[in-house]
């Protein structure tokens, strides 16, 4: 999903591996309409007690859990993430989908003139399209490089790399790319950790395709092969991976 945005703050796209510590998190309070069978309040955390957290007692928790995320937000059926004439929702997907493995990704972010006064030491109040407006693809990326590692966002080398560290520690794995032409779709999609069933694509070893999930112009609870390398398409200028623990 992506749209010019008000809120897109003025990044110099160069990875900024150093913590900053007076940037907090733009968060929305969910909302009794954001739902998984509605199209509205997407800007906002889902409000479903039914949704399990990611379980952070250990690795196998952790994996089961994200398996049962998967499941329940059902990327493939729900209408939330369901593609309109005007827009694709990976950016929504993405979101919910760190948001219940209690980790920050932003689905809203905050104006220039709030970062300012958050750099100054204010205290800012997450207001909507006031404060905070919302974030897409594109400008996602930008975001990761600026400010992933003040969030605990850790860049990475490869697919390999980062499908290796997901299974390895039931982490949080995120590919997003960058779109050529200001105000037309990037896209972003996590990388999840390999399951019985469900199998990243190898050749000698070697990780080319990660397992993922998506909303999309086509939305897949899991995939691998079918879209390929599809960060390296030339419609987009840049790709980033990143990881979580």
């Amino acid at each position: 999903m992506e749209k010019i945005t008000v809120s897109a703050t003025s990044l110099n796209l160069i990875d900024n591996p150093i913590s900053n510590t007076k940037i907090t998190k733009a968060h929305l309070l969910p909302h009794p309409e954001s739902q998984l069978d509605s199209i509205e309040m997407k800007e906002t955390p889902l409000a479903d007690s039914s949704i399990p957290y990611r379980d952070q007692t250990d690795i196998s928790s952790k994996k089961a859990s994200i398996a049962r995320i998967i499941d329940k937000l059902d990327v493939n059926a729900s209408i939330r993430y369901q593609k309109t004439i005007e827009d694709t929702y990976c950016n929504v997907y993405s979101y919910d989908y760190c948001y219940f493995c209690k980790v920050y990704l932003p689905t809203v972010w905050w104006t220039n003139e709030s970062l300012e006064k958050i750099m100054q030491g204010e205290k800012v109040e997450a207001v909507f399209e006031q404060t905070v407006d919302r974030i897409f693809s594109s400008a996602i990326h930008d975001w990761f490089l600026e400010w992933g590692a003040s969030f605990g966002w850790h860049r990475m080398t490869s697919v390999d790399e980062i499908q290796n560290k997901v299974n390895a520690n039931g982490g949080i794995g995120i590919i997003c790319a960058k779109r050529k032409i200001k105000g037309l779709s990037g896209h972003i999609v996590p990388v999840i950790p390999e399951t019985e069933l469900y199998k990243a694509y190898r050749e000698n070893g070697k990780v080319l395709y990660p397992l993922q999930s998506q909303a999309g112009k086509l939305n897949y609870n899991y995939f691998s092969e079918v879209r390929k390398d599809w960060w390296n398409d030339e419609l987009y200028s840049s790709h980033v991976f990143y990881y979580h623990d």
